[in-house]
């Protein structure tokens, strides 16, 4: 018998930025994937389900420190493991 390993559950909200309080390192042991609105977005830096939105980095602009500007978008988001 092999047993599979249990995946931990989805934070409501969830940050790719080590620094950020909402970094969970377990959860990115595993592949994320996250849909906006019905379709899978693959640059999302950080989410939040209940309040119904996803932050993406600007292409361009860059705040004061060299880092890309964030944008928020709104809508249904989930969040799944691939």
């Amino acid at each position: 018998m092999s047993e599979t390993p249990s995946l931990p559950p989805l934070p409501d909200r969830l940050s790719i930025n080590p620094s950020s309080r909402h970094h969970v390192a377990e959860v990115f042991e595993h592949n994320i994937g996250i849909r906006l609105n019905g379709k899978e977005r693959t640059d999302v830096e950080e989410y939040c389900i209940s309040e119904a939105w996803v932050k993406v980095a600007s292409t361009k602009a860059l705040d004061r420190r060299g880092q890309p500007l964030m944008i928020k978008l709104k809508g249904t988001v989930e969040a799944f493991y691939i």
